[in-house]
């Protein structure tokens, strides 16, 4: 078996969205030479013989899954069809290869939103599956669940070593703008400076802001996704062996929340907008309270670098100076 070395060859898949280009730009910067990525158009990751040919084709021994199609709760509740099909076809593809071809290591990128809607505080991995989803993601939800058991059911019947990381919400350069499928800090982003350019004299914002949620700069989870890369399979069982947990399966967060109402107030101070923020409580809240239990992580050695004020002053900066490339 091969150790993870600098010289390893990795193959990244969905190196061009906001936490594939996160995570190349991460592995350069710790001088991993031999990254494999490859363009959308010249493989699609949901055909089974196309995925199959590519491993067949290429010489890698590690692989993170950063490919997935993701939006924010307008999209998810309004494509729950496409995103839990394309979903399921890209972490099946990917993971079963991995198996085939004998693959070293593998790191699947799930989702907070995989824990029950009314979990118990902070989330605990093995809170998962104690109870009903959240509606309106529940699609993309269930695919990454899958995606979780399959790494669980390859490890155990197999002996493979494919881990899991399940990041809180995410934000940063490079994130996707557009008001119909974006996440919130992005969209409060996009709606503020829209309105500040405008001269709007109110934004309106989605539910009551009373939900609480936690985030992570994209840049954080980068870093985590190479930290937990470069550990050993027998620190991670002996690790989570202590906690009476799984060893495959890992929440990385920041261990702070924030209300959607503070979070708007926030965002008003930094982007300088001087009108009314409006919650329109006819539309949905979505979970009420979402925190994510980090001990693990944290008992590895790894805590989040990059607080949220200046995470977003980061970002908003990028979409600024990249205004005219950004994903609408």
């Amino acid at each position: 078996m091969e150790t993870l070395n600098k010289d390893s060859n990795i193959f990244l898949a969905g190196h061009n969205g906001m936490v594939g280009g996160s995570i190349l730009k991460k592995l350069y910067e710790n001088e991993y030479k031999n990254i494999l990525t490859v363009d959308k158009k010249d493989l699609d990751l949901t055909n089974q013989k196309k995925v199959e040919d590519f491993f067949k084709n290429n010489n890698f021994s590690h692989l993170i899954i950063a490919a997935a199609k993701v939006g924010g709760i307008n999209a998810n509740n309004k494509f729950k069809a496409d995103f839990l099909y394309e979903n399921l076809m890209i972490e099946s593809n990917l993971i079963h290869q991995s198996f085939k071809k004998g693959i070293e290591s593998l790191i699947f990128l799930g989702s907070s939103c995989i824990y029950p809607k009314l979990s118990k505080q902070p989330i605990k991995e093995d809170y998962l599956l104690t109870g009903e989803l959240e509606k309106t993601n529940e699609a993309y939800s269930l695919a990454k669940i899958s995606g979780i058991k399959l790494c669980e059911n390859y490890n155990e019947q197999y002996g493979t070593d494919f881990r899991c990381l399940m990041p809180t919400n995410l934000y940063g350069p490079n994130d996707n703008f557009n008001l119909e499928t974006s996440h919130v800090i992005p969209s409060l982003i996009n709606k503020f400076h829209s309105a500040k350019k405008n001269r709007s004299s109110e934004v309106e914002i989605w539910g009551t802001g009373k939900p609480m949620r936690e985030f992570l700069h994209v840049d954080d989870l980068a870093d985590a996704c190479i930290f937990f890369m470069e550990k050993k399979n027998s620190d991670l069982k002996k690790l989570t062996n202590n906690f009476n947990r799984s060893n495959h399966f890992f929440n990385v967060g920041s261990g702070k929340d924030i209300s959607i109402k503070d979070l708007a107030f926030l965002m008003k101070e930094i982007l300088a907008f001087d009108g009314n923020i409006i919650f329109n409580k006819t539309m949905p809240d979505g979970t009420p309270k979402k925190l994510l239990d980090i001990e693990l992580m944290e008992s590895l050695g790894w805590t989040s670098k990059i607080p949220l004020r200046q995470g977003i002053l980061d970002t908003y900066s990028w979409y600024e100076n990249n205004y005219e490339n950004l994903r609408f």
